[in-house]
């Protein structure tokens, strides 16, 4: 494969040089004068690669944390990622290069730091100083295994348990071990004569600082005296421990168990628990002990001034109840809530007031991390109601099977979908603001409207704003409530060609100018939408039947007639359906007893409200043709401007005048050719090679793409839930004989090479990679347009590439990009006045161009990408002048035609992991990146470029990822980006007094440095771990210089004590944090100010 270097691309290379190795000299001369008048503008420095954000649920998530002053969530996952939320559209996603699990997460609380713990036994400190959040240090356990760390508040001593059951203390700051051990056997003593099994919590006692609580997984928990370095107090239980949680007085703490109970114990009295409570057992008369419940997997205790105390727990149901959801269980008081979830449970958090943990704590809300979901519960409202979620997280509420994207969209759209959607929103949603609220947005510098459309396995569709690397929804539609629904798998259809989702979405073709909207469906369906803002009840659903037919041995049949004969009554599934059809057929099956003429879904006959937004104009289906199912389709288009749909599969093409409701045409693949089919086609044996379903499939050796289409949507989610009704049954047929319509473009340009002036017409690709085009002959707009019929016939004009094609575009002389003719959007379901009825007879249809109507009659040229090259053709002379092998050895899965700069570029993005750009009309390689190697089909079904340098895929099954392959946006990213960490002052400690205030405010405090430095506790074996110093760089500097901000933040809070107002003081704090270069400065002239000082002046 050609490789291009991004940097020593040779700007200077002129068109007609580059294609001089592309194309004939004779060529060139004939294009002559006419392709050195465009001048291209975009250059390779106008490129760069980078990712921008993510969005989306995290995929697998496995841990949660949460800090209550700067008030961030972080939730790690089983893939290494680190996504980070603070208010809405403050979002941020790392990931840990080793790709490990993370099992714990824990906030530096107001510090502007995180410390992940992974399954790879490796612990690293998270600097969230910056935009991007950089490690600044690691430490890698070599001969034990992390199982549970705890960072007490303001501490810079985090406590390790592991896998053997010892603890082992690391210097946050300088992330190094301390001497400092404690052992499992000492821990114990002779209270176990067994191993007491893993650590799985460890905590310090709330009033005293010195005492820690030990969790041993056997059910084994011990207090130990951090000073005199032996136990207390030993709690000895018989059931398996999964969590403790303390009173905030530190004289009792709780257990959770295996067995579905939970155990209250008085510190000092360890030989039996206080209090027993199997929350979800039923109690047995005779005293008995209740049944067994399954093990309750995590229990927070919380405290209230004016109440009762909150006891918030995950699992412990009773195991009769099979079937059950995952529950949360809140007890306050006598009361006990059961909140059932959609998804199981990982882990949750209660938010409450205070971050000390010696005060009442005022829970005010649950942070629960499912499977596949984040929930917020509101604590302070009766009936606990959820709070509504404003991040994007739903992407993946039914698994994405195709996506697109649009930036530049007409500005009036998104607050047209907008409006319509609000109307969409569930109510009982909790009174209060979303209790997540840290961080600030970055700065808007890109101004234009982006529009993301996702197709999802249940038919449904959803637009997104995606302006300004944000995401909300703001519509859904549901295509599948057009059709009849089976209540269970006996009432099925026997025509359905899929297992499961046969309403999933395969294609979107949208015009954002018209709103016309047109989709297909895994059930070789299309479904034609008009967008509107009334309501609407349709008393019969407008359909059509389509039969598509694949005969070799049959080319002089009536179908290769371009004008359809009358329509024909057919028995489809609605009465009132009219069947135009090549082959009439009025049986439901033929007379060999096979299906014959049956759809795949039965669209509903009852009368449909369809409220205002999408609105059905038109549904297509394809129907069974003796005994075989209709093949998926395989491409689309729809355009406004002509009142036409055209889409394509294996078997053939049909395209359908959307507002007269008639097939227009319906032909074979071979017979588009005519007498000019390049392909010698065996004919096909009667039923010998039905595929058992709809796939198309083994279309190219060595190809993908098509391929792709044979795999489920939703495969990567479901199991392969459609790969057994798809399967590759194609084989025994001569391989060209399914030559499938890869491309389709509508457009108004030169049909024959004898053409002076451009008309109406569509442009067909196949998988063969044959271009052909169809004339569209028109009959005049207003009323003659809905009397009079479209002709439509093939012009003869065949063109080649080599591979699949997959986009078509236009340019004028200018080199600008020629758009597809569209009707400006207007409302329909309102009647017209005689004033608009005549405007709208005189409304031409509108095509941006930035040429004159003049201008385009000269010349246009004909982009076309395949898999394999690109080829730039003059027409109306069909002359190639410029071609672009883009690889030998790979194939592009996504090619697109987009602007940037004022000018328009091919991005391709190949399988072998290259993002390329190309100049227009030259094809001068722009860029060339390798970015990410194919490993799923998910990628290539998803993957799509924009304008402005703007690109997106689905990198997980819930999560998009956004990037630009745009300089300017590369630049000013740093900017768009929301900051996390906001200077915030930490709240008082309780009860403070002048010398609690002074050392840290808890009851009994500890010097920690004293036990755990180097020069108590000696240096720790170096063998146990190693520590590996993170990639910070400037910004870590940054990091750490306004980490010093925040101590003279603490300094100033002590000083306001004596109240001595430290305004000065408090701007140069906030101006340190953004400016590292100016700190020692600063730090200086404080030290000035106070150094004659005694630490009690302050």
């Amino acid at each position: 494969m050609r490789k291009f270097n991004i940097r020593k691309v040779l700007d200077g290379l002129t068109a007609v040089s580059s294609a001089a190795s592309a194309s004939s000299a004779a060529q060139q001369q004939q294009a002559g004068n006419r392709e050195s008048e465009i001048q291209e503008t975009l250059q390779s420095e106008h490129f760069q690669l980078c990712k921008t954000v993510r969005h989306g649920f995290p995929y697998q998530p496995s841990a949660l944390a949460f800090d209550p002053v700067q008030k961030i969530l972080a939730i790690g996952t089983q893939t290494g990622a680190l996504r980070l939320f603070g208010r809405p559209g403050v979002e941020c996603y790392c990931q840990h290069d080793s790709g490990a699990a993370v099992i714990q997460l824990q906030f530096l609380i107001n510090e502007g730091a995180l410390v992940s713990a992974l399954a790879d036994d490796t612990l690293h400190l998270w600097n969230l100083r910056q935009k991007r959040p950089a490690i600044l240090h690691s430490l890698k356990f070599n001969r034990e295994r992390i199982t549970f760390c705890h960072l007490p508040f303001q501490s810079k001593w985090l406590y390790v348990g592991t896998e053997r059951g010892n603890i082992h203390i690391v210097n946050v700051e300088s992330f190094t071990l301390s001497g400092y051990v404690i052992m499992w056997n000492k821990a114990i003593e002779l209270s176990s004569k067994s191993h007491p099994g893993p650590i799985v919590h460890i905590s310090d006692n709330p009033m005293d600082e010195g005492k820690l609580l030990i969790g041993f997984e056997s059910g084994t928990v011990v207090l130990w005296d951090l000073k005199s370095k032996k136990a207390d107090y030993r709690y000895s239980h018989d059931e398996a421990i999964h969590s403790v949680a303390w009173h905030h007085e530190g004289k009792q703490f709780i257990c959770s168990h295996s067995d579905g109970t939970l155990t209250i114990w008085n510190v000092k009295s360890p030989t039996k628990p206080f209090q027993t409570i199997t929350p979800h057992g039923k109690q047995l008369k005779d005293g008995k002990k209740p049944e067994p419940c399954k093990p309750i997997l995590k229990v927070e205790y919380k405290t209230t001034r004016a109440g009762e105390p909150f006891i918030i727990l995950s699992g412990g149901l009773s195991y009769d109840t099979v079937g059950r959801r995952p529950c949360l269980t809140v007890m306050h008081g006598k009361s006990t809530a059961v909140l059932e979830m959609d998804y199981s449970i990982v882990d949750f958090l209660t938010l409450c007031e205070t971050p000390y943990p010696n005060d009442f704590q005022e829970p005010y809300a649950v942070v629960v991390l499912l499977e596949k979901d984040l929930v917020l519960i509101d604590l302070a409202q009766n009936g606990y109601p959820i709070f509504e979620n404003p991040y994007p997280l739903t992407i993946h509420e039914s698994p994405v099977t195709c996506c697109e994207y649009f930036a530049d969209c007409p500005v009036d759209l998104i607050p047209a979908l907008y409006s319509v959607g609000a109307r969409q929103k569930r109510q009982g949603y909790s009174k209060k603001e979303w209790p997540i609220s840290g961080g600030n947005w970055g700065l808007i510098t890109q101004s234009y409207p982006e529009i993301i459309i996702t197709g999802h396995a249940d038919g449904s569709i959803k637009f997104w704003d995606a302006s300004a690397i944000t995401l909300q929804v703001l519509y859904k539609l549901k295509t599948a409530k057009v059709f009849e629904k089976s209540r269970n798998k006996d009432d099925r259809p026997n025509t359905d060609i899929v297992d499961e989702d046969p309403y999933a979405i395969q294609i979107i073709s949208w015009c954002p100018e018209s709103r016309m909207l047109c989709i297909a469906g895994v059930s070789a369906h299309v479904i034609i939408y008009r967008f509107s803002k009334q309501e609407v009840t349709t008393e019969v659903i407008p359909m059509l039947e389509v039969r598509l037919l694949y005969e070799i041995n049959d080319i002089e049949s009536p179908d290769g007639e371009q004008v359809p004969p009358l329509p024909t009554p057919g028995t489809g599934s609605n009465p009132q359906s009219i069947v135009p059809q090549s082959h009439p057929s009025t049986s439901s099956s033929s007379s060999d007893g096979l299906r014959d003429n049956v759809p795949c879904l039965k669209v509903k006959n009852s009368p449909l409200k369809q409220s205002p937004g999408y609105q059905i104009e038109l549904v297509i289906q394809l129907v069974w043709v003796s005994g075989e199912p209709p093949q998926q389709i395989t491409s689309l288009a729809v355009n406004s401007a002509y009142g036409l749909v055209v889409f394509g599969n294996c078997n053939g093409i049909a395209m359908v005048d959307y507002l007269q409701k008639t097939v227009l045409l319906n032909l074979g693949t071979i017979e588009l050719y005519g007498s000019n089919d390049p392909y010698r086609r065996e004919p096909r044996s009667p039923r010998k090679t039905r595929q058992p379903s709809g796939g198309l499939c083994d279309i190219n050796e060595g190809t993908m793409v098509p391929e792709d289409r044979c795999k489920s949507p939703t495969s990567d989610v479901k199991d392969n839930s459609f790969s057994r009704s798809r399967s590759s049954s194609v084989t025994s047929i001569d391989k060209e004989s399914r030559e499938a319509i890869s491309a389709l473009h509508f457009c108004e340009t030169f049909t024959r090479k004898a053409d002076t002036s451009p008309s109406p017409c569509l442009w067909v690709g196949t998988t063969l990679g044959t271009v052909l085009v169809i004339v569209l002959n028109l009959p005049p707009g207003g009323e003659q347009r809905l009397l009079q019929p479209v002709i439509v016939s093939p012009s003869g004009t065949i063109l080649r590439l080599k591979g699949a094609i997959l986009r078509m575009a236009f340019l004028d002389t200018t080199g600008s990009l020629v758009s597809p003719a569209h009707e400006p959007w207007r409302e329909h379901n309102i009647p017209e006045d005689k004033d608009e009825k005549d405007k709208s007879k005189k409304r031409r249809p509108v095509s941006v161009s930035p040429s004159s109507s003049q201008e385009i009659s000269e010349n246009q040229y004909a982009v076309i990408c395949s898999e394999k090259q690109a080829k730039v053709i003059s027409l109306p002379s069909q002359n190639c002048i410029y071609k672009q092998n883009i690889t030998e050895t790979s194939f592009v899965l996504r090619g697109d035609i987009v602007s940037l700069s004022n000018s328009i570029c091919l991005a391709c993005f190949c399988a072998n992991g290259h993002i390329m750009t190309f100049s227009l009309p030259s094809l001068r390689p722009l860029l060339d990146v390798y970015y990410l190697p194919l490993t799923n089909m998910r990628i290539a079904r998803t993957f799509c470029f924009t304008n402005n340098g703007q690109a997106l895929y689905l990198v997980s099954p819930t999560e998009i990822q956004r990037l630009t392959y745009s300089q300017e946006t590369c630049e000013n990213l740093q900017e768009m980006l929301g900051e996390l960490f906001t200077p915030v002052e930490t709240p008082e400690a309780p009860n403070r007094g002048f010398f609690k205030g002074l050392f840290g405010g808890g009851a009994q405090s500890l010097d920690r440095e004293e036990l755990f430095g180097e020069s108590a506790s000696g240096k720790a074996s170096r063998s146990l771990a190693q520590h590996i110093p993170g990639p910070g760089g400037i910004e870590g500097v940054k990091g750490a210089a306004s980490g010093v901000v925040g101590e003279l933040a603490r300094a100033r809070l002590a000083l306001d004590e004596r109240g001595q107002k430290l305004g000065e003081l408090e701007e140069k704090t906030a101006a340190m944090l953004y400016s590292a270069d100016s700190f020692s400065k600063h730090a200086h002239e404080m030290m000035l100010k106070y150094k004659d000082k005694k630490w009690y002046q302050f």
